[in-house]
């Protein structure tokens, strides 16, 4: 899986980092107007919406359950859009989901 990002200012926490992993997690990002964006699927730059999210991440957990999920807030976004994005990612099953704190790393050419 490749991760693209999507412009997004996030908050700045102090927190435990996750631990490492073996799966290469699934984040949500919601950007500053409220829409979601998955690193999995065919068009990673296009919103998705409520189902969509849904469908792929259950998808991925059906075949790998222990796939870390994440998610992604713009500093500005309404919190209760990244919480709405939080109980879609339990609609399709993830037992538990992290927060991301730290920007997208940039890609260098």
């Amino acid at each position: 899986l490749s991760t693209q990002g999507v412009a997004v200012e996030l908050p700045q926490a102090s927190a435990e980092p996750i631990p490492t992993q073996e799966l290469d997690p699934v984040i949500v990002t919601v950007d500053l107007d409220g829409k979601y964006y998955l690193n999995i699927g065919e068009d990673l730059d296009a919103p998705v919406d409520h189902q969509t999210l849904v469908n792929r991440v259950a998808a991925v957990l059906r075949h790998q359950p222990k796939t870390p999920i994440l998610v992604r807030g713009d500093t500005d976004v309404n919190y209760g859009r990244v919480v709405q994005a939080m109980t879609l990612l339990q609609r399709a099953g993830a037992p538990s989901v992290g927060l991301i704190t730290e920007p997208p790393q940039t890609k260098r050419n």
